[in-house]
């Protein structure tokens, strides 16, 4: 296979991959709402989750879109430092988006700043939204994709707090923002949160904390405690499912962490809704590929 091959062999990955996981759910997020699904005892719930599995039951049926929102596309690039085509990345996840948008198809999403104007096909300045990993002494690349909806993207948000308000001032923040606006991302949610010593780092790792497999717990055991104790006073507020009350309210919390400054503790908080499409493909340098979040799965 030449390169003008190996381009397009992984366009045609990408674009079929990325139209795949705005339709079905990951593993981990179909067998999260299975459990919280079975966990609740009032009537009301308990119609919510089943028009949820409905939902997509239906979207497999047809092939079309779990969620009319498909968001704005955003992958986050893991990319061995001896990946064949490391400089065309760029340009084969933007003709991926184009492709993938007629193919799935995707609802038009991008709309461009000041002209306030909607591009039509997904892409835009810096869209798709590409976040860069380099593996040393790799040659393979692995894509998480998200689809960043308008309900999920509303309760994003970020605060430097002064040093004395410490981990305290970090947990007020996350249940003043859940409180205010969790309701409107269509909970159940999976919330990751980011904490570093500036804003634009804890941003980025609140982000990749949705990335995260459902359950899994951060790698020192206090901030692991952090995120159960977070996820349990989110869940006795009793949002529940759409917003319509129930015994939880989040599928998960998720934590990642930066060293910061003496001076400053950042938080931010990025939310994934209960369709929360995301998925992860890694791709060798012969351009054969497996499918990480949802198990068994060819394009």
């Amino acid at each position: 296979m030449n390169k003008e091959q190996m381009i397009q062999s992984m366009t045609d990955i990408m674009a079929k991959f990325t139209g795949y996981m705005g339709k079905r759910l990951p593993d981990d997020v179909m067998s999260k709402l299975r459990e919280l699904r079975e966990q609740e005892d009032t009537y009301l719930a308990k119609v919510v989750y089943d028009s949820m599995f409905e939902n997509q039951e239906i979207s497999d049926k047809l092939d079309r879109p779990s969620c009319q929102d498909t968001g704005v596309i955003q992958y986050y690039v893991k990319a061995g430092s001896e990946f064949p085509l490391l400089a065309e990345i760029p340009e084969i996840l933007r003709n991926a988006v184009l492709e993938a948008t007629k193919a799935a198809p995707l609802r038009h999403n991008a709309v461009e700043i000041f002209k306030e104007k909607n591009t039509g096909n997904n892409t835009g300045e810096r869209v798709p939204i590409i976040n860069w990993d380099i593996i040393p002494n790799s040659k393979a690349v692995e894509v998480e994709v998200y689809m960043a909806g308008g309900g999920c993207s509303l309760p994003g948000q970020g605060k430097t707090l002064m040093p004395g308000e410490g981990y305290e001032g970090v947990v007020k923040f996350i249940f003043d923002v859940m409180t205010s606006y969790g309701i409107n991302a269509c909970p159940p949610l999976l919330v990751g949160i980011g904490i570093a010593g500036s804003i634009e780092v804890a941003a980025t790792l609140s982000k990749k904390a949705l990335f995260r497999p459902i359950g899994s717990r951060h790698h020192d055991e206090r901030g692991a405690e952090m995120e159960l104790l977070i996820e349990k006073g989110l869940n006795d507020i009793g949002i529940g499912p759409q917003g319509l009350s129930g015994k939880n309210s989040v599928m998960g919390v998720h934590i990642e962490s930066a060293a910061r400054h003496p001076s400053t503790i950042s938080v931010a908080i990025s939310i994934g809704c209960w369709a929360h499409r995301r998925g992860t493909i890694r791709i060798n340098e012969d351009m054969s590929y497996e499918i990480i979040s949802h198990k068994g799965v060819t394009l």
